[in-house]
C-alpha cells in the first residue's frame, strides 16, 4: 500500500470500526498497534501526528531511537521476541510485553519490573501452528503452567493471549485459531478467577485484522497496511 501514512491510518481505522461493528462492538474496544519494524522513525512520526498513539516494535535495539523521537505520550508494545539479557532494557522501554513465552523469562522480567519500581503489562504469546520459526507456547497445557507461574507475581501482570497464525492460511483456518484464542482466554479466566485482568487478544495483522476482530480481537497489529511495504 503506497503513499500517505496518514490516509492509510484513517482507512485502517474505519475497517476497524466497521468490523468491530460486525462483531456487535464499538471500535474503541480494539487497539490499533501500529507496527513500525523496519519503518523510518520519519514514517513513525509521521503515525503519531496523525493521531496514532499505540505502536509495536520486534526489537528492542530497533525500537529504542523511535521510542526516543516520540513523546512520551507514545505506548510501546514489543511483539518480537524477548532475550533474558535485554529484559532490564524492554522494562525500561515498553509499556507491554506481548511475546511472553515461558516461565524462565516471566521470572526475569518480574524481578527486573521490581527492581524499576514499573509494574510491566504482558500477553502471553501462544505458537498457535507450532511453527518452529515461531515462538510461543506450543499448546494449552503450557499456557497453564505459565498462568500458575504468573498468579503469585506482584510486578508482571498477565493481561491476555498473543498469536501469529500461519500467513499462509485460509480464511477458515484463522477464523478457527481466532475462534479458540477467544475461547482459551474465556477458559483460564474463569479457571484462575482472572475475568477481570485476563481481558486482552492480540491477534490479526494487515492481512487478516478484520477476520481477527470479528471473532474476539481486542488488539490488531497492523504494519503494511499503514506504512506501505517493509524496507
Amino acid at each position: 500500500m503506497p503513499g500517505n501514512v496518514a490516509e492509510n491510518l484513517a482507512q485502517v481505522k474505519d475497517r476497524i470500526a466497521e468490523a468491530a461493528r460486525r462483531s456487535g462492538r464499538n471500535g474503541d474496544s480494539v487497539t490499533l498497534i501500529a507496527v513500525t519494524k523496519t519503518q523510518p522513525v520519519l514514517r513513525v512520526r509521521e503515525a503519531f501526528d496523525a493521531g496514532q498513539r499505540v505502536f509495536g516494535e520486534n526489537y528492542v535495539q530497533e525500537a529504542l531511537p523511535k521510542i526516543a523521537d516520540l513523546s512520551p505520550e507514545a505506548r510501546w508494545h514489543l511483539i518480537g521476541h524477548l532475550q533474558s539479557n535485554k529484559a532490564r532494557t524492554a522494562v525500561g522501554a515498553f509499556a507491554c510485553i506481548q511475546s511472553l513465552d515461558s516461565a524462565k523469562l516471566a521470572q526475569v522480567l518480574e524481578r527486573r519490573a521490581a527492581e524499576a519500581g514499573r509494574p510491566m503489562d504482558s500477553l502471553a504469546q501462544v505458537n498457535w501452528s507450532r511453527e518452529t520459526t515461531k515462538s510461543g507456547l506450543p499448546d494449552s497445557d503450557a499456557l497453564r503452567r505459565l498462568v500458575e507461574e504468573l498468579a503469585g507475581y506482584r510486578w508482571l501482570k498477565l493481561r491476555g493471549l498473543m498469536t501469529i497464525p500461519d500467513p499462509e492460511s485460509g480464511e477458515a483456518e484463522l477464523r478457527r485459531c481466532f475462534a479458540e484464542m477467544r475461547r482459551l482466554r474465556e477458559i483460564l479466566g474463569k479457571e484462575f478467577g482472572l475475568e477481570a485482568s485476563l481481558t486482552e487478544l492480540s491477534m490479526g495483522m494487515s492481512h487478516d485484522f478484520e477476520w481477527a476482530i470479528e471473532e474476539g480481537a481486542t488488539m490488531v497489529r497492523v504494519g503494511t497496511a499503514i506504512f506501505g511495504a517493509r524496507t
